[in-house]
């Protein structure tokens, strides 16, 4: 098994996932993207250290 049988599937599942949103209510997901803008770097960087934590944690109780 080498890192593309594992990475694409991966990528393609987060980027259905990342569509299902503004597919399904794109003024939701405007007003969040908004409110987004308006947060700081540190709020951001936050969010994202949180969300890859968050997946490393689900990997690792799956594996």
């Amino acid at each position: 098994m080498n890192l593309g049988d594992i990475f694409v599937p991966a990528l393609a599942l987060m980027l259905v996932l990342e569509g299902v949103l503004p597919f399904l209510a794109p003024a939701t997901w405007r007003e969040a993207f908004v409110r987004m803008t308006a947060l700081r770097d540190g709020q951001i960087r936050f969010m994202g250290l949180a969300s890859m934590l968050s997946g490393l944690f689900l990997l690792l109780i799956t594996r």
